[in-house]
């Protein structure tokens, strides 16, 4: 039986995709799970998986076009099976409209994929430029006047391909001619102050896609939700102990990190807590089934949240290994929509930078987030003597509308329990 496969919603505040590129051709057999396409969003490119099994029978939007979400992208249909794809997709009417950032489109309906036609007169296209709506994008974001680009797709039609290119000439360096100046240097021993150097210029980068969804989002966060923090310190002497002994029995590329058991103690505590494993949706406060761990993960231009499952049903090694997987694929911009979709709880993480503590941002809608420092050896009073031990901070970022201080003070405690007793979550 023909299947639609649709646009994903990756994130509550994603409304559109750009289709990059389809790695499964029409009429080629797709394996339920296997990758069809890339899109790309405002945090990242992801691979979208096929949901069923069969043939691709048909793309329904090409490669390049900006898709909203849930808006059907392509049918798999079985082996040899006849598709009307204009009675599986609906009837569309020819005044039918897509909004979207491109130039007018009108829907017409032949009995086969939809098809897209663009309005002849260039006059009633936005700006009077043939463009795609990929490039209208970003020129935008790029400040680029379209007007001032030559197209080199049909009919003139400017494409992605242009705007790469004239953002490579518009960042070439000049090579100004400068007047040779006679350079004198002062000695101030021990130092030396050069005279007549140029200083350096200014550099003007635009914001990528994923530092200005990262603004977008953390800006509603800061003004929509009434933050505040509470801070917690451990003694995590046990835990190092243990970490190490673990790792001595594992092999190299399976060893757990001090993160892998924070995210398991972490899941563990909010059991006990679903007021902070929760989100707010308008007048009501929805307490989540599943404990589902978002993990900061730092990639070039940005920062992307991927999330383990279940994480209080999974070994620690288990957890490890996954959040391993995906924090690759997001480095190496292909994730997956299942690894940034769906959490319910965040740990931002930065004690591999020899932080001591730090706030983070709570990442919408979720109610809640833990931010966590590195676990240091410090002068420590035991027994009315000064000695040494291993000590970590964390901070907890709650929405005051959903929770209040003595409950993320008491979640700070019920963690402790945990990364002081570290045995419990292997067991």
């Amino acid at each position: 039986m023909a299947e639609i496969i649709t646009m994903p919603k990756l994130g509550f505040d994603m409304a559109e995709g750009t289709l990059i590129r389809w790695v499964i051709l029409e009429e080629e057999p797709v394996a339920k799970g296997a990758i069809l396409a890339e899109i790309e969003t405002d945090k990242a490119t992801v691979e979208v998986e096929s949901t069923h099994s069969g043939v691709l029978k048909a793309h329904l939007v090409p490669e390049g076009e900006i898709v909203p979400v849930n808006t059907p992208i392509a049918v798999v249909a079985d082996p040899g099976e006849e598709v009307d794809l204009g009675e599986l997709i609906g009837d569309l009417k020819p005044s039918e409209e897509i909004k979207s950032d491109s130039a007018p489109v009108e829907k017409i309906d032949t009995g086969e994929a939809p098809q897209i036609i663009e309005l002849e007169d260039s006059a009633e296209l936005p700006g009077g430029v043939r463009a795609s709506p990929l490039a209208r994008r970003l020129a935008s974001e790029a400040g680029l006047d379209l007007s001032q680009i030559k197209g080199r797709g049909p009919r003139g039609r400017i494409m992605k391909s242009d705007i790469e290119e004239a953002l490579a000439d518009h960042s070439a360096p000049s090579q100004p001619v400068l007047a040779e100046t006679p350079t004198s240097t002062i000695s101030l021993s021990p130092f030396s102050l050069s005279v007549g150097t140029p200083a350096a210029e200014d550099e003007v980068i635009p914001l990528n896609r994923l530092r200005a969804a990262i603004g977008r989002r953390m800006v509603v966060a800061k003004q929509q939700l009434p933050h505040f923090y509470v801070t917690h310190e451990y003694d995590v002497g046990e835990l190092i102990a243990l970490r190490k002994q673990v790792n001595s029995l594992i092999p190299p590329e399976q060893k757990l990190s001090v993160n892998d058991f924070i995210l398991k103690a972490t899941a563990l505590a909010l059991r006990q807590f679903p007021n902070l494993n929760a989100s707010l949706d308008d007048n009501q406060i929805i307490h989540h089934g599943s404990v589902n761990i978002g993990v900061a993960v730092a990639v070039e231009g940005g920062l992307m949240t991927v999330v383990c499952h279940d994480t209080d049903r999974k070994a620690i090694r288990q957890i490890a290994s996954e959040v391993r997987a995906m924090a690759e694929r997001a480095r190496d911009g292909k994730v997956r929509p299942t690894d940034i979709e769906g959490s319910t709880f965040s740990v931002s993480n930065l004690g591999m930078f020899e932080v001591e503590e730090f706030i983070a941002i709570i990442n919408p809608p979720e109610a809640a987030i833990l931010a966590v420092g590195s676990a240091k050896q410090v002068p420590v009073i035991l027994d009315d003597e000064i000695t040494t031990g291993w000590r970590m901070k964390t901070t907890i970022s709650v929405d005051h509308r959903v929770s209040d201080g003595a409950e993320a003070a008491r979640f700070l405690q019920a963690l402790a329990d945990y990364l002081e007793n570290p045995l419990s979550l292997l067991l």
